[in-house]
């Protein structure tokens, strides 16, 4: 099953695109989005395609799921596929038995999770598609913790407002790749941090040992190696102050919303 032909009408609407949003122009090979006026513009459709998306959509509600008849019989290995840092390397080399996820930040009681240690937690299992902002889709299965159970072990602060994906891959000298959602996604039952795809363990090329999977939203916010949670209430403060890597380097909306 192809969910292109589903998708792009929805996002052409959602996003804004006839108000000036940047959903469809964001490929990552569209030379417009280099260029400095037309990125401005880009930005302005940003509060268009949330409020839109918000007014018509419950944010509760549950992206759709599917059945293992409707999966993939491949899954694009989008983006950084190999995590680029020699510390990354090594965790491969030993299979993570010393990898341990971070939640830290706006919390009562920082906390660190083993590999072993998350997969012992209560899990949930989705046969969700997944949407590239490129046009392509793809159908997989997923399992892994939900992050509501984390940032509750850890005590979020009622002062919290956005919890930001600290990741092991690098894209350029001192850019680490991360990404943020709000806490309704965080929240949202369908967010994970996916530990297994089809049945497997999570392959490196798709982000092992822990990705993020906010279903609600566009391929580019799942992020892959995640190291670090963080709780914050202010995201200007990250790198370069806009919420995600593409978002920093490429005025990607924040709110990816499908």
């Amino acid at each position: 099953m192809n969910g292109s032909n589903i998708l792009l009408p929805r996002r052409r609407f959602l996003t804004g695109a006839a108000l000036g949003g940047s959903g469809l122009l964001l490929s990552g090979c569209d030379a417009l989005t280099e260029n400095p006026g037309f990125r401005s513009l880009l930005r302005t459709g940003e509060a268009l395609n949330k409020g839109a998306h918000r007014l018509i959509m419950d944010r509760g509600a549950l992206a759709r799921e599917f059945s293992e008849s409707d999966m993939s019989p491949v899954f694009k290995a989008n983006g950084s596929i190999s995590g680029g840092t020699p510390e990354y390397a090594a965790h491969v080399a030993d299979k993570f038995v010393r990898w341990s996820l971070r939640i830290d930040g706006m919390v009562k009681n920082p906390q660190n999770f083993d590999l072993k240690t998350l997969m012992a937690m209560p899990s949930r299992e989705q046969i969700t598609r997944h949407d590239c902002v490129e046009g392509w889709s793809a159908i997989g299965k997923w399992r892994g913790t939900p992050l509501r159970l984390l940032l509750q072990a850890a005590g979020l602060s009622t002062r919290a407002r956005y919890i930001v994906f600290h990741c092991a891959d690098q894209w350029g000298p001192g850019v680490p790749y991360y990404e943020s959602i709000d806490l309704i996604d965080a929240f949202h039952p369908q967010t994970i941090l996916a530990w297994s795809m089809n049945d497997g363990i999570l392959p490196v090329k798709h982000g092992a040992p822990l990705r993020l999977r906010v279903e609600r939203q566009l391929g580019y916010k799942q992020a892959k190696y995640v190291m670090r949670v963080e709780a914050t209430d202010d995201l200007s403060k990250f790198y370069g102050g806009k919420g995600g890597y593409w978002e920093d380097a490429h005025d990607y909306d924040w709110y990816a919303g499908i």
